[in-house]
């Protein structure tokens, strides 16, 4: 059984990397026919602070349908909004009249999402996925629209993410009681990879403020229930530890306000 939003199963994401991709050629090219295309310049390296809105997508696929029992490879998307907050540092620099960036940053905030639907007849197992943080490097393009700057850019991520299921049994002779065995609780460092499109607008001095959306793929995770084997992972299965895989995406929007340490 898949739930009702899977048809949507991150069409966005594919919307988003698409428009990335197309408009990174046009940022590639030279503002204007005056530039100087040759040499390597570097420009005043930045720092600055950032908060803003995240939206965790998470999918959680039943391998063998243990929990939605005999329905193997079914699954369920669960998703949730949150903010976030953090830093980044970063430089700017021309290489061949071209001018680009590198970019590091940190994040941390609610990026968390649940689900008791897993088992969807008797909503007794709950999916938990939870980013606790999360840092980016990233390259990318700018050109000058104007007083506004407007740059793509791209690169590697990794971030702390948690992700538990919990099952409670329960019978009409026997009160609810929490199964370790059916259940797990898991938190790794993943790595993944990162897009983004943003806005740089001047302010007064050495200020600038940034509006600027993301998108970062943390992939999958494999992690196992019926780690004793007592229990088949489905009709007619054997009797071993019975799998789910967990993918992690963010998006994220955010208010930047960047200082440049130079002129």
């Amino acid at each position: 059984m898949m739930n009702v939003s899977s048809g949507r199963y991150f069409l966005w994401r594919r919307a988003v990397v698409a428009l990335v991709f197309f408009l990174t050629p046009a940022f590639a090219a030279p503002a204007s026919a005056g530039e100087d295309a040759a040499g390597f310049e570097w420009s005043a390296p930045y720092a600055g602070a950032y908060a803003g809105f995240a939206r965790t997508e998470n999918r959680i696929v039943d391998v063998d349908g243990f929990a939605n029992w005999g329905n193997a490879g079914s699954a369920l998307d669960y998703r949730d909004s949150g903010f976030l907050f953090g830093g980044l540092i970063g430089a700017k620099f021309r290489l061949g009249g071209l001018p680009l960036r590198v970019e590091a940053d940190a994040a941390f905030g609610d990026a968390k999402a649940s689900s008791n639907r897993l088992d969807p007849q008797g909503r007794d197992e709950t999916v938990e996925s939870e980013i606790r943080w999360m840092a980016t490097a990233r390259a990318g393009v700018e050109r000058p629209v104007g007083p506004v700057t407007a740059f793509v850019s791209g690169g590697i991520a990794a971030a702390r993410i948690g992700h538990s299921v919990t099952d409670i049994d329960f019978g009409p002779n026997a009160p609810p009681r929490f199964d370790p065995d059916d259940s797990f609780r898991a938190a790794t460092t993943e790595f993944g990879w990162t897009i983004s499109l943003g806005f740089e607008f001047p302010l007064a001095d050495s200020w600038t403020m940034r509006v600027e959306g993301s998108y970062t793929d943390f992939g999958r995770s494999v992690h196992y229930v019926n780690r004793s084997g007592d229990n088949p992972c489905g009709p007619e299965m054997p009797r071993r530890a019975c799998p789910y895989h967990i993918d992690a995406e963010l998006a994220s929007a955010r208010l930047v306000f960047i200082y440049s340490f130079g002129p």
